[in-house]
């Protein structure tokens, strides 16, 4: 399995951290950003294979990210993989959020199955 980069956007460092020591403990590399306005900063200077994004952050939320991926960036940037980071319940998410542009869904807790099984479906 390749190694991959991991973009992870989220507003609380205890979250990032978890996060990104499950991608590590994988054998993948992440960048924390802690809200979409760095987020995007972040992603038009490097190139990354998957972005995991709260959804509720200061400055620039992550459905208002999601969709400046989507409609701003150039390709293939505008195509990366976005994964909402949520307590919502998953059932509902998709129906609120539909037309934001994410890929799929990362419900808390985290855990090395769930993050496993999200990167597993991209390689």
């Amino acid at each position: 399995m390749r190694k991959l980069k991991i973009l992870i956007v989220d507003d609380i460092y205890s979250n990032r951290l978890l996060l990104g020591e499950l991608i590590r403990i994988l054998g993948h590399e992440s960048v924390q950003a802690e809200n979409g306005q760095e987020a995007i900063h972040f992603l038009k200077e490097n190139d990354f294979d998957l972005v995991l994004m709260d959804i509720e952050m200061p400055v620039m939320n992550g459905v208002e990210t999601t969709q400046y991926i989507r409609n701003e960036m150039p390709n293939p940037k505008s195509l990366i993989t976005v994964v909402a980071l949520t307590a919502h319940n998953p059932e509902l998410f998709f129906k609120d959020f539909s037309n934001a542009g994410f890929d799929d869904l990362l419900t808390k807790p985290y855990s090395l199955e769930k993050i496993t099984c999200l990167i597993n479906n991209l390689c």
